[in-house]
């Protein structure tokens, strides 16, 4: 069960698009999605993608926090939405001129890998 379990967590936060053989992000998708977020996104969602760019202090409203629950909670589909079409009354620009629709996919996959989950510290209360 818990095999099933960490697969759909894994399908909820990379995306079936962005599985490798090992079941792993493609190593090598994610390394074209970061030389495209470090181009165009960097500046206003910062290294980490929480939102902290050198420019986020002079935006209004802030750059989004793409590595959040929310952020993470959102489908594929919803992401490529604000990366083609931005948002509106925001910095976020649309992409969709400037970015090949696989180019926005390859940044929707680094930004996926950027996400981590981790094992709680404390183990499980005991089961009755």
């Amino acid at each position: 069960m818990r095999a099933v379990s960490a697969c759909i967590v894994l399908l909820i936060t990379t995306g079936t698009a962005s599985i490798g053989p090992a079941g792993q992000p493609s190593a090598a998708g994610v390394e074209q999605g970061r030389r495209i977020y470090e181009t165009r996104c960097l500046d206003c969602h910062g290294p980490q993608g929480r939102g902290d760019g050198v420019k986020a202090p002079f935006l209004s409203p802030r750059p989004g926090n793409l590595v959040s629950a929310a952020t993470a909670a959102k489908s594929d589909k919803d992401l490529l939405n604000v990366i083609a079409n931005g948002r509106p009354r925001t910095a976020m620009p649309a992409w969709k001129d400037q970015l090949s629709e696989e180019e926005q996919r390859l940044v929707l996959r680094y930004i996926r890998s950027l996400v981590r989950f981790h094992h709680p510290l404390t183990p499980p209360p005991p089961e009755p």
